[in-house]
């Protein structure tokens, strides 16, 4: 914890970080003298100064102090640098793609120069004048939170959240409460698709079935209605934020681990092509970089099917659903790194992710009438618990509304909203501040799974479509609630979209959904 004297709280701004001191000694101090403070440099963001004090890590105003020492930087020549570490997948093409996109619309000049096979930068430059460079290491998730624990790096490009044993290194290393929103945002979305040679006539499976796959529990194609040959399988390295997805995602809910005779790969583009030439191979891609091998539909025993789509994934409707990650550090980050950060929340940074081939976070419209495979999963699950009265109210209650693809599921056994559910509220609460609904009626409507009784199922799907509400309203600070009417529904296990035999498929159904008039 930071400590500091009454006396200067106006002077000063600080932050805890117990962080190890690597700058040289500072003294700032203010025109009169009247305030000093003396302590190692840990960084300058063209503003702020970071010193490692006698009190702890303190943040001081720039503007109103007087820097001296070895350590002091130029004001007049500041250049920002800012490190990213972690994710190749993101490394690789989204970020870039995403500064090319923030310089041109700011009217800087981009150079980028390759290091070495794992680092490379850019900088931005605007009339002579370099304004920031952004640094990256190309690597996996799991050394991208190894990088920001020991200060090699400023942000953290994530496949995966933040895992509980991260969580409390850094928490003990002084840098905050990193699953908190404003610490992980979600930059754009992506799945695990499972691929196999376009050669392969396998083309369904279920997520008991892969999941028994890759705990080495089936091992012959024959067992899925292919050719009788052992399956070869396939993931990234075991550090890849997407190898780890599958572990958390697919495997730890039924109790399986991965067995050890599967293939890996440092690469997501060298997986697929292995892949897409081996017949008898299967592998766990991203959908942004499937290459030439073809994506398996995922079924379950009731008929239902879900493929990975734009639109499925960015309504989770699909469920090994992959969110990608920027996991931000607890100090301020230069003026430059702040705007670009704001710039990929915003719509035409979305535009730059659709096109770089990953899914976006922009919220679209889904008409009634384009629920028709839905609506047929609805009527085919009908019966005792839901008869077609049940249908009925649901059909009249949507009607004239359209779904928005802005969608919030929960954590396994938990009313937590799940990663990207936290940040859709964060999302959704942004667009009420800007006025994007006013006018409008707004309905949060809840669905559940078909374990238990219906009416208390529609009684929980209640309480979570609520609970949903709530969490935007209070998120939406500066919104006028009064220009927009909002409303609750709930019509429990009324509309499944995967079948129930699973945790998977009653997790997909326990979802509370955005309609919109």
């Amino acid at each position: 914890m930071s400590y500091y004297r009454a006396a200067v709280c106006a002077a000063l701004c600080f932050f805890s970080a117990s962080v190890p001191a690597f700058g040289q000694d500072v003294t700032l101090s203010s025109p009169d003298g009247a305030i000093e403070v003396s302590g190692d440099l840990l960084g300058f963001d063209g503003e702020f100064y970071r010193v490692e004090t006698q009190f702890g890590e303190l943040t001081v105003d720039g503007s109103g102090v007087r820097c001296d020492g070895p350590g002091c930087p130029s004001l007049s020549d500041f250049v920002a640098e800012i490190t990213l570490s972690g994710s190749s997948t993101m490394a690789e093409v989204l970020l870039p793609a995403l500064i090319e996109g923030f310089a041109l619309r700011n009217g800087f000049q981009t150079a980028r120069e390759q290091l070495d096979p794992r680092q490379f930068e850019y900088t931005l430059s605007r009339e002579g004048h370099v304004a920031g460079r952004f640094a990256f290491h190309v690597s996996n998730t799991d050394e991208g939170f190894a990088d920001v624990l020991a200060n090699q790096a400023d942000i953290v490009m994530a496949l995966r959240e933040i895992r509980e044993a991260e969580h409390l290194l850094a928490s003990e290393a002084g840098l905050g409460d990193m699953s908190l929103s404003n610490r992980g945002r979600v930059l754009a979305l992506d799945a695990m698709v499972p691929v196999v040679a376009p050669s392969n006539p396998v083309r369904r499976i279920s997520l008991p079935q892969l999941a028994d796959i890759y705990a080495g529990k089936i091992t012959n194609w024959q067992e899925l209605g292919g050719a009788d040959a052992p399956i070869s399988t396939h993931l990234p390295v075991a550090g890849a934020g997407l190898a780890q997805a599958v572990e958390d995602k697919l495997l730890s809910p039924a109790g399986l681990t991965l067995a050890n005779t599967i293939r890996r790969h440092d690469r997501g583009s060298t997986l697929v092509r292995t892949v897409a030439t081996d017949p008898f191979a299967i592998g766990i891609a991203s959908f942004a970089e499937t290459g030439q091998t073809r994506m398996l539909t995922l079924t379950g025993t009731c008929g239902f099917s879900l493929s990975a789509a734009r639109r499925s994934i960015k309504t989770e409707d699909y469920p090994l659903t992959a969110p990608m990650f920027l996991y931000l550090p607890a100090h301020r980050l230069p003026r430059i790194a702040r705007d670009f950060l704001t710039y990929v929340r915003g719509p035409a940074a979305q535009i730059v992710i659709r096109r770089a081939g990953f899914v976006d976070q922009a919220p679209e419209y889904i008409p009634m009438r384009m629920q028709g495979e839905r609506l047929s999963n609805a009527i085919k699950s009908a019966g005792d618990d839901i008869p077609l009265g049940e249908l009925k109210r649901m059909i009249s209650g949507l009607d004239g509304l359209q779904r928005l693809t802005t969608s919030f599921r929960f954590e396994a056994g938990s009313s937590r909203p799940d990663a990207q559910s936290r940040n859709n509220i964060d999302l959704i609460a942004r667009e009420l501040e800007a006025g994007v609904y006013d006018g409008k009626r707004m309905v949060f409507v809840g669905f559940s799974d078909g374990e238990g009784p219906a009416e208390g199922n529609r009684a929980i799907a209640l309480k979570r479509a609520e609970s949903v509400r709530r969490a935007v309203e209070r998120a939406a600070e500066t919104a006028n609630l009064d220009r927009i009417t909002i409303e609750t529904a709930a019509y429990g296990e009324a509309l499944p979209i995967a079948c129930d035999d699973s945790a998977w498929g009653r997790q997909a159904n326990r979802r509370v959904e955005v309609w919109v008039r």
